[in-house]
């Protein structure tokens, strides 16, 4: 499995010939790579309806008809827009996705649809557990503050990764995000959803500073375009 970050929370994970996007941010992304191309796509995920993580949802839905999964009211307006293929969940539910297994799981964070100026009911935000063939997990927190329920997630599903926020401002920062992964215990973390604008100013080092008593939690500080293979 190669997980490829694409700048702010945007995911591409390849496993058995199967590709899923995690908040697709692609146009008008910062941090996304100019030489990236987005060729195949079999499946969709989305944390929440802010433009961050659903700019091009419905574009990528329409051209490539992937798979598509989010909380309810989500979807719904997904399909309003004409994307086809939604699968709705909601919290504690799991789904087989396509080679993937997707359980949905709590977030602490605002979610609003902006559509023509006006904000919408979009749900609630979540957050990811997705079990890839061989049994593999890894958590994609979606933009949220830290909460005492993450000890759940880790004991609940045992991701050996955790996809964390460290911006701070809109998410946890660096000091919320080393306690996640206290109560998480994975062994390898991600930073994410930082360095995009400047407010957003949580770094890798910062978490990685923040976890020098816990050794055996890695961080993997991706730059855009940067892949893990695991």
């Amino acid at each position: 499995m190669k997980i490829t970050w694409l700048g702010h929370a945007t995911f591409q994970v390849e496993s058995d010939g199967a590709t899923l996007l995690i908040d697709p941010w692609v146009q008008g992304n910062p941090s996304f790579p100019a030489s990236h191309v987005i060729q195949k796509l079999d499946a969709m995920l989305l944390t929440h309806g802010h433009f961050d993580h659903i700019a091009d949802a419905v574009t990528l839905g329409k051209k490539f008809t992937p798979k598509v999964v989010g909380i309810y009211e989500l979807c719904h307006w997904l399909e309003s827009k004409g994307v086809g293929n939604t699968m709705p969940m909601n919290k504690g539910g799991s789904q087989q996705v396509g080679n993937f297994q997707v359980t949905m799981v709590h977030a602490d964070h605002s979610c609003g649809i902006l559509d023509d100026g006006k904000i919408l009911y979009g749900g609630e935000a979540c957050g990811y557990v997705v079990e890839a063939p061989g049994g593999r997990r890894f958590y994609h927190a979606g933009d949220t503050n830290v909460f005492g329920d993450m000890a759940l997630i880790g004991e609940l599903y045992h991701p050996e990764l955790a996809i964390l926020p460290i911006g701070d401002l809109f998410t946890m920062g660096p000091r919320e995000a080393a306690k996640a992964c206290r109560l998480l215990q994975p062994k390898k973390v991600i930073p994410m959803h930082f360095g995009t604008f400047p407010p957003l100013v949580g770094r890798p080092e910062h978490l990685r500073e923040r976890l020098r008593d816990r050794p055996e939690i890695e961080v993997v500080g991706l730059d855009p375009g940067e892949g893990l293979e695991w």
